[in-house]
């Protein structure tokens, strides 16, 4: 599989195995979470992200299940982890409202207790989650300096940020944000054309696209013509819609990072399939067109 250097010292697999849903499972057991990681390992995916959130809190110690049974798994993998989201679920089922906390002492004990969940001692990328109203930028960019100068973070990011806000937070932090975690797809491109992409193209900075299948919005019946011009491509190189609809992100010259998710093996076994797709700018169009339902200007 593709690797893609982010900044020095951090390479991650093109394509990254997201594992929001890993909670929810009919199967949550240390077995078949390591049957996943071994199908991602298998095609050269090694880039694994989480967040604190995930599975109302309970995803991160799933994956720490699997690690503690079988260690030598995490000098194969890179591991990315969020923070900044308090949701009434979970351990925070007391929470009267959903709310974010960027302040240092959050972070802190955010990062903490990530890595007491998935039982490692470093994590590779740390992202703040998403971007909090009542972010102190000195406060937050001094906390995340300080994760990464202790040794328990090796850089830092952001999800779901707009260029504003990027700005902000980058203007003090001592060290650099790595990535934006943003929503790509067929069907979310709005990112295209908002200047959010070509933000981060000016920067040289890769995006990570989650949700790059609409949330499953791609198969639904209101698509049926995007669905029909996914398959007809798929046909010509023996894949299925999804890497078609995969394969349209990776051809963009941002180098976007594909972040999927889904619980079935044999789907992650053809993660690698969005390889085999040649999209040239007419079939990149094309499928643009469909999505916007109607030609562009």
């Amino acid at each position: 599989m593709q690797r893609i250097t982010l900044t020095k010292g951090l390479d991650f697999s093109r394509i990254v195995y997201g594992m929001w849903r890993l909670g929810d499972d009919d199967d949550t057991s240390v077995a078949h979470v390591r049957a996943k990681i071994d199908a991602c390992l298998e095609q050269g995916l090694t880039t694994f992200d989480q967040a604190d959130i995930y599975g109302d809190y309970g995803a991160e110690a799933l994956l720490g299940a699997a690690l503690k049974e079988a260690p030598e798994l995490r000098d194969q993998m890179e591991i990315i982890t969020k923070c900044d989201i308090i949701a009434p679920i979970g351990k925070y089922s007391d929470k009267p409202v959903k709310y974010y906390d960027t302040s240092r002492t959050h972070i802190l004990a955010s990062v903490d207790n990530s890595l007491k969940n998935m039982n490692i001692e470093h994590i590779d990328l740390l992202l703040i989650h998403r971007p909090d109203p009542l972010m102190d930028h000195h406060e937050t960019a001094a906390a995340l300096d300080e994760v990464v100068a202790s040794g328990k973070v090796g850089h830092v990011g952001v999800s779901n940020f707009k260029p504003h806000d990027w700005a902000l937070l980058a203007s003090a932090l001592k060290g650099k944000l790595v990535t934006n975690q943003i929503e790509l797809s067929l069907l979310a491109h709005d990112a295209f054309t908002n200047g959010d992409l070509a933000f981060l193209q000016r920067y040289g900075i890769t995006p990570m696209a989650w949700s790059p299948l609409g949330g499953g919005g791609l198969f639904d019946a209101d698509n049926a013509g995007l669905r029909e011009a996914l398959t007809t491509i798929g046909k010509q190189y023996g894949v299925d819609d999804a890497a078609v609809a995969v394969a349209w992100l990776l051809a963009h010259p941002a180098n976007i990072m594909p972040v999927m998710g889904t619980n079935t093996i044999s789907r992650i076994k053809s993660f690698s399939d969005a390889f085999k797709v040649e999209m040239d700018r007419e079939t990149w169009f094309g499928l643009y067109t469909h999505a916007l339902g109607h030609e562009v200007p």
